[in-house]
């Protein structure tokens, strides 16, 4: 591991932690802090945020770092069998216990235990890590033997645990002592300036690992990027670049590259005329070496369009002429010359027999939203 230099922590495994903004420099400057002490660290954040890998540097930077990092996730393991991962069990403790197993505290004896998830503990196991925070002492499941390790705690979740402690879901008591030192890992939406820094990240690195050859991000995939909310945060940004770099394999990556979820927020926020949308949503064609019939292409693209603003306005033309920007009269002849306008039939006593319903006929419009 390099270390806090250069304004990128830069860990030897994948993911790294990596950014210039504020906010994750101040995550920097308390790990460099805190990975000099003992004290129990409780990391909050978003899922994606990097928690782990900000358990990571603190042991790694720690005087702690030869001894072992034993993870846990507390939340992916089942209730009646996460006792016995954390604090092992003896032969016969239970159906199936055919060995003696040793637990995850003690495999981090003179290293670090890293509880993610920590909010998803049941509340009898909460008790059982309060006494182990307090004593560093437990007995593994069927046995009477008391064991002592010298370890360190850091725990992470992504869940709000002062209102679990309102609700009694998590006891009072066991948070104070996991939230000895608080560490909260920014949503990359609150560090926006990192987006450029983290994409050109990972595009050299899987260029580097696939050995293909795709350009560093120009300015408009960068805006695109940073227009973008990131609700899976860094892993979310991680896994496109990743996807990015192999279909694209070489060349420069352009917006129609992006996913539209993607790609949404910027072309939403270009003003009309700049081309953004047409970026993404024209159909990318080639021109075939005999040509083609650009009437009857325009004119599929056209229903194509006009079918889904009826399809999410539920049929209501008023509503989908504005969506497509036309007139609604416009938008009535078009539907009449397609067959999907049809007179309703006459009710008896109608005091205008000349009067028409125009029906969007449900057939016509379905597969075509």
């Amino acid at each position: 591991m390099e270390g806090l230099k250069g304004g990128a922590l830069m860990l030897a495994f994948r993911s790294p932690l990596v950014g210039e903004s504020s906010a994750i420099q101040s995550i920097f400057k308390t790990i460099e802090k805190v990975s000099q002490t003992d004290s129990t660290v409780l990391i909050t954040g978003e899922s994606g945020t990097g928690k782990e890998l900000v358990a990571r540097a603190i042991h790694e930077n720690s005087p702690r770092a030869t001894r072992p990092l034993v993870t846990v996730n507390c939340g992916a393991i089942p209730a009646e069998l996460l006792e016995a991962e954390l604090f092992g069990h003896v032969r016969g403790a239970f159906t199936g216990a055919t060995q003696n197993r040793t637990g995850r505290f003690e495999l981090a004896h003179g290293g670090t235990i890293f509880l993610d998830e920590v909010g998803d503990l049941p509340l009898h196991l909460q008790v059982k890590l309060l006494r182990v925070l307090q004593t560093r002492q437990f007995e593994p499941v069927g046995s009477s033997r008391t064991i002592e390790v010298d370890v360190r705690i850091i725990s992470a979740t992504n869940q709000d645990l002062e209102e679990a402690v309102r609700t009694r879901q998590f006891r009072e008591d066991l948070y104070y002592r996991l939230n000895v030192i608080p560490v909260r890992v920014p949503s990359l939406r609150e560090r926006r300036s990192d987006i450029t820094v983290l994409a050109n990240h990972f595009i050299n690195q899987f260029n580097g690992v696939s050995g293909h050859k795709v350009e560093v991000l120009s300015q408009q995939i960068l805006d695109a990027l940073t227009a973008y909310d990131w609700p899976g945060n860094v892993r979310e940004i991680e896994n496109l670049m990743e996807r990015l770099v192999i279909l694209k394999g070489t060349g420069a990556i352009e917006l129609g590259d992006l996913p539209y979820r993607v790609f949404q927020q910027y072309a939403e926020s270009r003003p009309q005329g700049t081309g953004a949308m047409s970026e993404w949503e024209f159909p990318r064609m080639v021109l075939p070496e005999k040509g083609l019939d650009l009437k009857d292409i325009v004119d599929a693209f056209e229903n194509h369009l006009v079918d889904q603003a009826l399809s999410r306005t539920g049929g209501n033309k008023n509503r989908a002429s504005e969506l497509l920007q036309m007139n609604r009269t416009t938008l009535v002849e078009k539907l009449r010359k397609r067959g999907m306008i049809t007179p309703a039939p006459r009710v008896r006593g109608d005091l205008d027999p000349e009067r028409e319903r125009e029906l969007v006929t449900g057939s016509n419009l379905e597969g075509n939203a």
